[in-house]
């Protein structure tokens, strides 16, 4: 299988607390794939060790078939990062920080202004291109970073939870930019904790639980392991142990209404 991400033993840990515990990743190249796992299970940390922003403490990976270690620019070049915090320049406006993407990524002015106008155009972002990104609501940031993300023209987009907390037209309009691109023949690393949108874009899986992997593969593989006509999030919960409620009744709750 041609694989766009692939660890082995993916190890990250902070002193004596283990985040990442070994983990063995495989995303096939061209794959929507969705990463899982309640929060605190690695996941954020996971992408930020394999984008660079954190050094792994074991563990070997590539990256596109190259070694982030060795060519760790040669790997920038053809990835695109959307943080969980965005990592955005406030004080820029929506151009500028295109901008100032393509040209840190070496890409002359026409380029840069051609592919500018038509991201604008695809986030409805074209009226706030001069308006200085702190000024931008929520949506609007998360569509200016995954725009910043897409200028390079990258074959590797690693997101993590672009659907937070943005309405449903924003949501729709990253969604289908988002299945553009894989159809186009990039692959997409999603985190969400909305199983509904992972369960509607992603054709690969893998669930990470207390740092370490615990499913993997494609939606059809995993029902197939047992889970035959589950949802995702039935196949979830299942998989990290949460398939049965322990919420408490909270009957004094009732009381405080009567």
């Amino acid at each position: 299988m041609d694989l766009a991400v692939q660890s082995t033993g993916l190890r990250k840990a902070f002193g004596d607390l283990v985040a990442v515990a070994g983990i063995d990743l495989a995303v096939p190249r061209g794959s929507f794939y969705g990463f899982l796992g309640p929060n605190g299970a690695g996941k954020s940390t996971t992408i930020k060790c394999l984008t660079g922003l954190l050094s792994p403490t074991g563990g070997t990976y590539r990256i596109l078939d190259m070694d982030p270690v060795a060519d760790p620019v040669a790997v920038k070049l053809k990835t695109g990062v959307v943080p969980e915090d965005l990592a955005l320049f406030d004080r820029l406006t929506g151009a500028e920080t295109l901008a100032f993407v393509g040209q840190v990524y070496g890409l002359d002015k026409a380029s840069v202004r051609a592919r500018s106008s038509e991201l604008f155009e695809l986030m409805d972002l074209r009226g706030a291109a001069n308006d200085l990104v702190a000024d931008y609501s929520h949506g609007m940031r998360k569509k200016i970073a995954l725009s910043a993300a897409l200028l390079p023209a990258p074959r590797l987009l690693f997101l993590d939870e672009p659907f937070e907390g943005i309405d449903a037209i924003a949501s729709r309009q990253i969604k289908d930019l988002l299945l553009h691109f894989v159809h186009g023949g990039g692959t997409v690393f999603l985190t969400s904790h909305i199983l509904e949108i992972v369960e509607r874009l992603c054709d690969h899986i893998g669930i990470i639980h207390k740092g370490r992997m615990v499913a993997q593969g494609s939606l059809a593989e995993l029902r197939a392991q047992g889970a035959a006509g589950r949802s995702l999030e039935e196949i979830f919960l299942t998989t990290i142990g949460a398939g049965v409620s322990t919420v408490p009744s909270l009957d004094w709750m009732g009381s405080s209404v009567r």
